[in-house]
């Protein structure tokens, strides 16, 4: 037996894995997903180009076709996208998956109130049925405006395979977009928050008997001190530091 064979077998590194799966260099595959994984074309460290290959290697989506991509999260780590076509897929993908119906409800003028979204699977008796409202989603953005049946869908859509099949650990982009605004709200919160109580909270001070001078748990109310008269007082600082037998 070889010293290769005795020798254990060191686990391939997911950039590697991916690398190979597109058949590419793990230094080229880098490269390239370092400076496309973020829309606003920010570069990537080491750390968020591997968060984003796990969680991409997992769901089987191609971060080359925007299947899945990323923005950046709090703490140098990364917020995982998909797209509508990187859901669909997983679906498609799953064993499970027995198709979909897509159903709108319009008010008298056209516009979207509501889509539902039914997913069915082969394995259970009850299908899945996700309702989204186009008051609840809409957005400003100019994909909402010119086409708001498909954007609701899209929603209805992404909702329901997430229900359907439990698949955790990725936003669609809207969502997406408010993890972020809630992690900078929650960063500035907890700043506001430590400067503040840093400079009200008064400094704590032990809690002792005043009798005894012993530190204890709780406040020790303090004895009545009788008032003394001018004539004890006098004998006090004359006779005071002298012992009586």
């Amino acid at each position: 037996m070889t010293d290769n064979q005795l020798a254990p077998q060191q686990p391939a590194s997911i950039l590697a894995t991916v690398a190979t799966k597109y058949g590419l260099a793990a230094k080229n595959l880098y490269d390239t997903l370092a400076d496309t994984i973020f829309p606003s074309k920010k570069s990537a460290t080491p750390e968020q180009v591997q968060s984003l290959l796990i969680v991409a290697n997992q769901y089987d989506l191609n971060p080359f076709t925007k299947e899945i991509y990323a923005f950046p999260g709090k703490g140098g780590g990364i917020v995982p996208v998909v797209g509508v076509d990187g859901w669909l897929k997983m679906a498609n993908q799953h064993p499970m998956f027995d198709g979909m119906d897509i159903e709108f409800d319009d008010d008298d003028s056209g516009t979207p109130k509501s889509c539902t979204c039914t997913i069915h699977r082969k394995d259970r008796g009850h299908p899945t049925r996700i309702t989204e409202y186009y008051a609840e989603n809409r957005r400003t953005t100019d994909p909402w405006k010119t086409n708001p049946h498909r954007m609701l869908r899209h929603r209805a859509v992404i909702q329901g395979i997430r229900t359907a099949f439990s698949f955790s650990g990725i936003y669609e982009p809207d969502e997406a977009e408010g993890v972020i605004e809630a992690q900078a709200i929650v960063r500035s919160a907890g700043v506001v928050d430590a400067v503040s109580a840093a400079l009200t909270e008064p400094e704590a001070t032990p809690d002792f008997d005043m009798k005894t001078g012993e530190v204890v748990a709780e406040p020790v109310e303090a004895e009545p001190v009788e008032a003394k008269s001018e004539i004890d007082q006098m004998a006090d600082s004359i006779f005071g530091d002298l012992e009586v037998e």
